[in-house]
Formats: structure tokens, C-alpha cells, sequence
């Protein structure tokens, strides 16, 4: 059964000279990935790192290995830090960088984190809470350019890594941990656990959830891989993910130059100057800036053939764009979240019809009627809940009671409900509503905001937009949408209801609007709900 490290051993004998990584002017090969993260391991393991209990004598939803934070913007030290603590027996997790103190103190204190893998740049607020980190045995600290000194007792990524052994890993088991923390909607960030076999199989296979590490590398002597580029934060599930898919396949990830924000000619040049065939991007916060630089230069996008795009909404028009300035690719919509892995996509072609809220479901994912105690069937026109069976997580890290409610059991199978609304087209496709924490309850009806999002981008002034609901006397909730219009565009609040109209129920009109100079999005694209309730709610 499945272990990423092992996979990624196995592939690296096979190709060892193919390039792997591909980061400014580093070009490393999978030998050389190889040999870093076996170091990156034995730096781990001489601090004392690894495995302390094995899982099968513990809780679901507790861990017998030693956490590893990476703290870090993209580049190849964050894939060689998951890589690196894979290998020994540890388990990495990820750092939201735009925490503040008392959001960091919180990660790592309800992770355990035993080491901490982080940018020179981040020094200064770790110094701060660093007393208060008292179970952090190893501070590995990577040369940014921002100039900050070495904390004490730190040591420097590069001259670690230069004088260990690279020490192959052993006793590698499929049952070793994955973590990945998600902040969700609501409540504070939960530390998702999964086994390395299951999340291989639920979103990191490369179409081959049943291949063993050698078939794997057999493949990838065969194949060439893909040359891709995962734009978004690494420290987001889908970024990483496409990058070990990527591995997995024998192929190439390439990461773009200034990786700390989204610079739209860094990402088409990368592109042009790689060679890339598969672009990873989030929505229409990624969409919109990048179709905006097709604007003002040229570039040869001959090589690119797959732009795969997840975490939030890509609307039609936005897809319409896209393929007819690259029209020889094909846009693949992925539906997933950290606690279900991928389930769901859509392939839109130049000349295709684009749509957003229709998918065709992978294996092993379904929806469960309103009251959890059925899986719906073709015909069923009621709304429940999309779900995942048979390769989902053990459950949260050390919360049995969000394990019990995200994780529930029905007639002997294991569920994982995550919270998107769904129902099944006449044709047995799935129909996403929405999710049901951002649900807007005004005058007794539900209201999801991404069906009013949507509508409101069929405006040609509408630039983006969040929608959330607002106190209201009359209707408990009333809609409201926070607007950013296009440069030099004017849209009154009665023109863009009028597009609405032709696209969702009057009910579900917003009541307010509120206009904006910028949309506050998350580093991963998705939309930030508790900034735009803050702003509506001062307006």
C-alpha cells in the first residue's frame, strides 16, 4: 500500500536525472530531491524526531508521530519540508503565513509541533512567542533575501543540509500520517488527519489509486510527466496537491518567481519560459488578474493544455475568456476539501458550453439525504449533502466530537460530510449549492451565497464580489453583497439586480450593496466571509 516517501523514493530510481523541481535558478532532478529530503530526515531523527507511538494503538483522531510546521511561501523547500519529514516517520503540516501571534501560538500548540521548517522573513514573530514554545526541539531557518539574523539556537536549511548524510528512510508504513490544517468558515483551525494510503488514493494518484510505488515508477520511465505549475500558496491543500499528483505522474513542478503574491506576468512568464502544460489557479480571484496581464502583453502559451482550477468559483464567463485566449486547453473545475480529498470535476472545452454548479462525481463520493440517513439516488429531487465513503481521514487531531459530527457512521460505512449542500441532476450529476456555513437564512428561506456570487458576475461591470447575509428586522438575514466594480465602470444597485433577475429567484436579490476598491481574499483565492460581514456590517 501506498507511502509518499516511498513513492517518491521509487520514482527518483527510475528517473534520477529527470528534473523534479524547478524554482528561480535551482533546476533540481529527482536524485537531488531525493538526497535533500533523506538529509532534511536525518536532521529530524538526530534531534529525536519520529515515530513515538504507533497509530494503531491510539484514537482515530489521535497521532503517534511527531509534527513538523512548515512555515514558508512556495518554493522548494516547502515540497522538500513535507517530503523530508515524510521520510522520517514525521508528520508535516501546514502554517497559515498571514497568522498573527495568538493564531500561531494556537496552531502549534494544539499541533504538538516538535520542529518548525520556516522563512528568515518569519523570524521576528516567532522570537516573540518563541518562550511559549517550549516542546519545539528543531528551528530550521530558510534564507529569504529579508535579511534577518539566525534565531539563536536555529539552524540555517542550506549548511543543514549540506552536513548531513542523505540517509535512506526506513520502516515506512501507508499508515503514517498526512496533516493539514484547515480554518474552514467557522471556529478555529482543525487539524485534518489522514493515512498517507488514503489520501493518496482520495487526491494525489495521478488516475492510479491502486498503483504500488514500483508500477508508479515503471510509469514514469515510460512517460515524460507534465511540466506544471501550482500557483497558490503550498500552504493550501490544492497547491501541494497538485504538485505530489504531479510527482506521482514522474513529472515536473515548476514554481514562479515571486511566488509571495499573485503577479500575473511572473506566472505567464513562467509558463512561457517552462514550457508548462498544467496551470493550477483558484476561481475568478486568480482568473480576472491573470486574463487582466493578457491584456497589456504577449506571450507564447503554445505548451499550456490544462488549466485546472479548485478551492473557489470559476464562473462561465470567466472560462469563456480563458479558452479564447488559450484555446487548445481544456479547463478542469475540481471540487474537494481537505476532509474529502477530491470528489467531484467538470471539463470545459474552447466551443464547449461553460457552466459552474454541474459536476460528474468520482468513486466513492455521493450525496446523503437532509437527515443523514440515506444516499440519495438518480430521481431524488431533494437537496442533502455532498459525502465521501471509503478512503476519508481518521478524523480531527485530538477532537473526537467535530471527528463525530464530520465523520459520521451510517449503517456500518464511514462518511466524510464536510458541509456542501448538494442534489443529483436528473442525469445522475451532481449539483452544488453551496456551503452550508455561509447559507444565508432570510424570511424562512436559504439563500447560498455562491448562487448569488454568480449572479452577480454575469454584470460586465462587476469586477468581484462577496455575498453575505446581514441583520435584518424584517427578515432575520437580509442578502448582502459587497461589490467591487471594474476600473472606470459605474454600476447603479437597480442594474445589477436587474441581471440578477435573470438568473436567481427574487428572494434571493441582494438587499444592500456595499462598494468596495478591493476584495479581501485569502492567499488561496477562496473569499474572506468574516471580512466582508465586518465591512457590511459597518456600512
Amino acid at each position: 500500500m501506498p507511502n509518499l516517501a516511498a513513492i517518491h523514493e521509487a520514482i527518483s530510481d527510475a528517473v534520477p536525472d529527470r528534473e523534479c523541481l524547478v524554482f528561480r535558478d535551482r533546476r533540481l532532478s529527482y536524485a537531488q530531491v531525493r538526497d535533500r529530503t533523506r538529509c532534511l530526515a536525518e536532521i529530524l531523527r538526530s534531534h529525536g524526531l519520529g515515530v513515538q507511538r504507533e497509530r494503531s494503538a491510539l484514537a482515530g483522531w489521535e497521532s503517534g508521530q511527531d509534527h513538523v510546521a512548515l512555515y514558508l511561501h512556495n518554493g522548494n523547500e516547502y515540497l522538500e519540508g513535507m517530503l523530508g519529514a515524510f521520510k522520517a516517520r514525521c508528520a508535516p503540516f501546514n502554517v497559515n503565513y498571514r497568522y498573527v501571534e495568538e493564531e500561531l501560538l494556537y496552531l502549534f500548540e494544539d499541533s504538538g509541533a516538535r520542529a518548525i521548517v520556516y522563512h528568515a522573513a518569519f523570524a521576528p514573530v516567532l522570537a516573540a512567542i518563541r518562550e511559549r514554545l517550549s516542546e519545539v526541539r528543531v528551528w530550521l531557518q530558510v534564507e529569504d533575501g529579508s535579511g534577518e539574523p539566525l534565531l539563536p539556537g536555529a539552524l540555517e536549511y542550506e549548511s543543514a543540509l549540506a552536513s548531513a548524510e542523505p540517509v535512506p528512510p526506513r520502516d515506512l508504513s501507508p499508515d503514517d500520517l498526512y496533516i493539514l490544517y484547515t480554518g474552514g468558515t467557522t471556529g478555529m483551525p482543525k487539524g485534518v488527519l489522514w493515512r498517507q494510503h488514503d489520501i493518496f488514493r482520495a487526491a494525489l494518484s495521478a488516475g492510479r489509486p491502486d498503483a504500488e510505488p514500483g508500477e508508479l515508477a515503471a510509469r514514469a520511465r515510460e512517460r515524460r510527466g507534465l511540466r506544471a505549475l501550482p500557483t497558490p500558496p503550498f500552504m493550501h491543500g490544492a497547491a501541494h496537491w497538485s504538485a505530489f499528483s504531479v510527482w506521482h505522474g514522474g513529472g515536473t513542478v515548476i514554481v514562479q518567481s515571486h511566488p509571495g503574491h499573485l503577479d500575473p506576468d511572473d506566472i505567464w512568464s513562467t509558463v512561457e519560459r517552462e514550457g508548462v502544460e498544467l496551470l493550477l489557479i483558484v476561481g475568478d480571484a486568480f482568473a480576472r488578474p491573470l486574463l487582466d496581464g493578457l491584456e497589456t502583453a504577449s506571450y507564447d502559451l503554445s505548451s499550456l493544455r490544462n488549466i485546472i482550477t479548485g478551492g473557489a468559483i470559476l464562473s462561465a464567463t470567466l472560462k469563456d475568456a480563458l479558452l479564447k485566449r488559450i484555446p487548445q486547453a481544456r479547463i478542469v473545475d475540481t471540487l474537494g476539501s481537505s476532509e474529502s480529498g477530491s470528489q467531484a470535476l467538470q471539463v470545459t472545452k474552447a466551443g464547449g458550453r461553460a457552466s459552474t454548479g454541474e459536476f460528474e462525481m468520482n468513486a466513492d463520493n455521493l450525496v446523503l439525504s437532509e437527515d443523514m440517513t440515506r444516499v440519495l439516488a438518480r430521481g431524488d429531487k431533494e437537496r442533502g449533502w455532498l459525502a465521501r465513503t471509503g478512503d476519508v481521514p481518521l478524523g480531527y487531531l485530538g477532537d473526537p466530537e467535530k471527528t463525530a459530527r464530520t465523520f459520521p457512521e451510517i449503517d456500518g460505512a464511514r462518511y466524510a460530510v464536510p458541509g456542501d449542500r448538494a442534489s443529483l441532476g436528473p442525469d445522475g450529476s451532481l449539483v452544488l449549492h453551496g456551503r452550508d456555513s455561509i447559507t444565508i437564512n432570510s424570511g424562512g428561506e436559504k439563500i447560498f451565497a455562491e448562487e448569488v456570487e454568480l449572479a452577480l458576475k454575469h454584470h460586465t461591470g462587476v469586477y468581484d464580489t462577496v455575498v453575505v447575509g446581514t441583520p435584518s428586522e424584517r427578515w432575520g438575514q437580509q442578502v448582502t453583497a459587497v461589490v467591487r466594480l471594474r476600473d472606470g465602470e459605474h454600476a447603479d444597485e437597480e442594474s445589477l439586480r436587474a441581471v440578477c433577475r435573470d438568473h436567481i429567484a427574487a428572494y434571493k436579490l441582494p438587499k444592500v450593496f456595499v462598494f468596495v476598491d478591493a476584495i479581501e481574499r485569502a492567499p488561496s483565492g477562496k473569499p474572506d466571509y468574516a471580512w466582508a460581514r465586518r465591512v457590511a456590517g459597518s456600512r
